[in-house]
């Protein structure tokens, strides 16, 4: 299970893989791009959908369906990039990761996020800080920095790299 607890209030990004919705802390998120042109990079492992182009800088984009083991779809009008900014190793590492679709930013208390449960849980609880509870449904917390190796970030294109439109 995650180490990371949650005591006070804070703001997540909430996004849609399949049926399911995840959360990561809006701090973590440096944008959210409408899909675009994304260039495809010879020999990229699986999970590397390619680079798009931001503001000039090659930023790579991350399935994240292929990711956590989802079947792949089509991309429709709703899919998104999250531009997110990653503290790997003590660097930080600017990545995208195609979304289904991207709803809103909320706020949630402590209360209202319970810790994974060990036992029958979909998704690897050691990527989870936890479910939080709205309405009817749960949304699933990410610590997003441990989504990703720091062996899998250097496979990555660094944020560095410059792109000609």
């Amino acid at each position: 299970m995650s180490t990371a607890k949650i005591f006070e209030t804070a703001r997540y990004l909430t996004f849609r893989l399949g049926d399911e919705v995840f959360a990561i802390n809006v701090f973590k998120a440096r944008e959210v791009l409408d899909l675009s042109h994304i260039t495809r990079v010879p020999t990229a492992p699986g999970y590397l959908r390619g680079v798009v182009n931001v503001r000039g800088n090659a930023i790579p984009v991350v399935d994240l369906r292929n990711k956590f083991g989802l079947p792949q779809t089509e991309d429709t009008l709703h899919t998104r990039i999250i531009v997110m900014d990653l503290q790997i190793d003590g660097q930080t590492v600017v990545v995208g990761g195609l979304a289904d679709a991207v709803h809103e930013v909320l706020e949630l208390e402590p209360h209202e996020i319970n810790d994974p449960p060990s036992l029958g849980m979909r998704w690897r609880t050691d990527l989870i800080i936890g479910l939080g509870r709205r309405d009817d449904s749960f949304i699933i917390i990410l610590d997003i920095e441990r989504v990703f190796t720091a062996d899998e970030l250097s496979n990555l294109v660094p944020e560095t790299t410059t792109v000609t439109a």
